[in-house]
C-alpha cells in the first residue's frame, strides 16, 4: 500500500452517471460520523500521530478536510451559479500550519457537518446537464462538476485513512 494514497489516486470515469453522483453523496453524508467515531475520544498524544515521517498529525488532518472541503464546496456552488468563473488555488500548506489549526477538532467536524449537509443538498439535486458545468481553476485548468463530486468524496475518505493509519503507529 502507498501510505501517501492509501485509497489510490483520484479516478473519475469518462462519462460521469447520476447514480456515480448519488453513490459519492451517500459517502459524503456518513463522512462526518465516521469521522467523528474515530477522532472523537483522542488524546492530545494520539491526534499529535503521523501517518508518515513528515506528514500532517491527525490534529491537522482534521482540519484540513474542514479547510478543504469549504474550497471546493464553493468553487461546487461558483460552477453551478457562473459561467466558467476562474477560481484560486490555496496553499494548503499555509493553511495547515495557521493558528485555527489548534483549536480541538470538534470545531472543524462541526463545520464538515454543515458543508457536508450543504454539498449532499446541491447533490442530491444536480441535473445531468449541471455535471458538465465547470469552474476554471488557475493552476489545474477546467474541472468539471461531476468531477467536483467525485473530488469531495474521494479526498475525505483519503484523509480518513490517513488518520486510521496514523493511529495505528
Amino acid at each position: 500500500m502507498d501510505v501517501k494514497f492509501p485509497i489510490g489516486q483520484l479516478e473519475v470515469p469518462e462519462k460521469v452517471t447520476l447514480e456515480n453522483i448519488q453513490e459519492w453523496i451517500k459517502q459524503i453524508e456518513t463522512y462526518t460520523d465516521r469521522l467523528r467515531e474515530t477522532v472523537d475520544s483522542l488524546s492530545d498524544e494520539k491526534l499529535s500521530k503521523t501517518y508518515r515521517d513528515g506528514s500532517w498529525n491527525v490534529r491537522q488532518l482534521v482540519h484540513h478536510i474542514a479547510d478543504s472541503q469549504l474550497n471546493m464546496y464553493q468553487r461546487l456552488k461558483l460552477a453551478l451559479t457562473d459561467e466558467s468563473p476562474t477560481v484560486p488555488a490555496f496553499d494548503q500548506e499555509k493553511w495547515a500550519v495557521q493558528p485555527d489549526t489548534e483549536l480541538p477538532v470538534e470545531s472543524s467536524i462541526k463545520m464538515l457537518e454543515g458543508i457536508n449537509k450543504r454539498i449532499v443538498a446541491l447533490g442530491h439535486r444536480l441535473t445531468e446537464e449541471q455535471l458538465s458545468r465547470f469552474f476554471v481553476h488557475e493552476t489545474n485548468g477546467e474541472i468539471t462538476v461531476a468531477t467536483k463530486v467525485a473530488k469531495l468524496a474521494w479526498h475525505e475518505e483519503h484523509h480518513l485513512e490517513h488518520i486510521k493509519i496514523a493511529l495505528t503507529k
